[in-house]
């Protein structure tokens, strides 16, 4: 390819001189083409009177397996409306190293393969990648624009070690996370409701886990929204408080019996996996062991019916089923989960309102599977604003 060739690609200049800079990069000198006229950069007006130029280096897309550095004059005009400014360069944004066209493929490599890789194939730095995404995200996704929302999803992770978390606000509708931001408290979730303003009374449900500060924030900001209590969550909760300290008591009763304490100790897994999840013999082995255990066995049968209580298929089927689980658990005789039974009568109303609503923070599990993805990517970040931008561009939402 010769140099005439060449000039297409940088509209305005042509090719002066093309050298080898190193092994394998290549340093291509431009100059102005002969009679154009530079534009100011606020303007965009032809402007004649040129006050310096000054020579900068821009890296442009590889050529082969050749990095593509280009050399040319950067002139500063002095226009007659905005006095002395920086020519407009189509192919090159103001104060930038890097062309249009090489923005657009890192761009586009950014949202496929981790920073730290996109550095290595290209030698660019970690951080002039990082601005570039971080630029890119903001403008796609960083404006707030709530739309026609009527259900929300809301839950917490892990932001770092230490129990310092964010929480994550869905469109329940469209799937398309709307609000990232520190914290699980009620001053944590405020400024997503004060982002929404009159568009919370539009909010008709909204799904969480049985956290006081989020209901209470809720209830304050969209008063006529109805709580829903997941699903998943609460079977979590009861995995912990229930079949837990219930396998805990009874491997502590069978100290003497040392083959049976190793079974029920070992347990835990086959207890709190779903059965239709799980794999060859485990349902054998479920099955002799709730037969050999009755505390174990009510406890298990109990979850099971927990669940069903979120598929009734009206309100007050699901009430009939929550007041015979309340009466199974409290004869049950099972400190642990008569205990639970209590704590969890302050959040009927929730439950049942899963009937009307089957809304389910399954939705935002999903997306926590991903955070952990996308946390992994970059090996952790150090700019929280970065990750949150990335969190809702990876779910920007399905058109109604």
């Amino acid at each position: 390819m010769n140099p005439i060739d060449l000039a297409q690609f940088w509209p305005g200049y042509e090719v002066v001189a093309c050298r080898q800079a190193t092994h394998d990069t290549l340093l291509i000198e431009l100059e102005p083409q002969a009679g154009s006229l530079p534009k100011c950069g606020r303007c965009h007006q032809d402007c004649p009177l040129i006050h310096e130029r000054r020579i900068r280096q821009v890296r442009d897309r590889d050529l082969l397996d050749q990095r593509v550095l280009l050399q040319l004059p950067v002139r500063r005009v002095d226009c007659l409306d905005c006095g002395r400014v920086t020519e407009r360069i189509d192919w090159l944004e103001p104060a930038s190293r890097l062309t249009q066209r090489l923005r657009l493929w890192l761009e586009g490599l950014l949202q496929l393969l981790p920073i730290s890789h996109v550095s290595r194939l290209t030698g660019l730095h970690w951080h002039t990648l990082k601005t570039l995404d971080k630029r890119r995200l903001e403008a796609a996704v960083g404006t707030f624009e709530p739309g026609e929302v009527r259900r929300l999803v809301m839950d917490e992770f892990a932001l770092h070690k230490g129990h310092r978390y964010a929480t994550v606000i869905m469109d329940a509708e469209r799937t398309r996370v709307l609000w990232v931001g520190h914290g699980n408290s009620r001053e944590a979730i405020r400024p997503f409701f004060e982002l929404l303003g009159e568009h919370c009374r539009q909010i008709e449900a909204v799904a969480m886990d049985m956290n006081t500060a989020f209901d209470l924030e809720v209830k304050r900001h969209c008063p006529q929204a109805e709580v829903v209590y997941d699903l998943f969550h609460v079977v979590a909760r009861y995995g912990r408080d229930v079949i837990d300290r219930i396998r805990v008591d009874q491997a502590n009763r069978l100290r003497e019996d040392k083959p049976a304490r190793k079974v029920v100790k070992q347990s835990r897994w086959l207890l709190l996996r779903n059965r239709e999840n799980l794999k060859g013999g485990q349902a054998v082995q479920l099955q002799e062991l709730l037969a050999a255990n009755q505390p174990l066995a009510t406890a298990y049968v109990l979850k099971d019916a927990l669940k069903e209580i979120w598929y009734a298929p009206s309100v007050q089927d699901g009430w009939r089923r929550w007041r015979t689980w309340l009466r199974h658990a409290r004869d049950s005789g099972l400190a642990p989960l008569q205990r639970f039974a209590r704590n969890l009568k302050r959040y009927a109303r929730g439950i049942l309102a899963s009937a009307r609503f089957p809304l389910h923070t399954s939705q935002l599990e999903g997306v926590n599977n991903r955070i952990k993805v996308i946390k992994r990517m970059a090996y952790g970040f150090r700019d929280s604003a970065y990750f949150f931008l990335k969190i809702k561009a990876a779910f920007p939402g399905k058109a109604r």
